[in-house]
């Protein structure tokens, strides 16, 4: 089994949109053995916000409400996926950056329903970069 946590700042945009959207890519390509969760460095238990479930919602991904996670400690068994470089920074060794998988993902906090669309775009084109790599990996593809 492999966990994969994605970490932005809140926990209610970026991160929890790359949740969804990997868990359904992951589906997709029939990769059962992995589990996807998301968390924010400072999460406040803020709902999803209305964009990113307005979003995930048009483009087929799950966009029930929840509350967000707080990052407590990193756990060794899990691999840490940040949203962006200043994230990584933060967070240390035990992770890698939306930029070493594809391109950094900008928060899209307050903005746009646009500028949502775009960020869960570019939420997609990592995920699909991760998942080809576990799969290169694995000798699947």
């Amino acid at each position: 089994m492999i966990e994969i946590c994605f970490v932005c700042t809140g926990n209610t945009c970026r991160s929890v949109m790359a949740e969804r959207i990997a868990k359904k890519m992951a589906k997709e390509r029939k990769l059962k053995d992995i589990k996807f969760s998301s968390c924010g460095v400072n999460a406040k238990k803020e709902n999803i916000s209305d964009n990113s479930k307005k979003v995930l919602k048009e483009l087929g991904y799950d966009s029930r409400d929840r509350k967000s996670v707080k990052l407590k400690k990193l756990k060794s068994s899990v691999i840490y996926i940040a949203m962006n470089s200043i994230l990584k920074k933060y967070l240390g060794k035990k992770c890698i950056s939306c930029q070493e998988l594809c391109e950094d993902v900008p928060d899209p906090y307050g903005q746009s329903e646009d500028v949502y669309k775009m960020t869960a775009k570019l939420i997609e084109q990592n995920v699909e970069v991760l998942l080809n790599k576990i799969e290169n990996m694995r000798g699947e593809k």
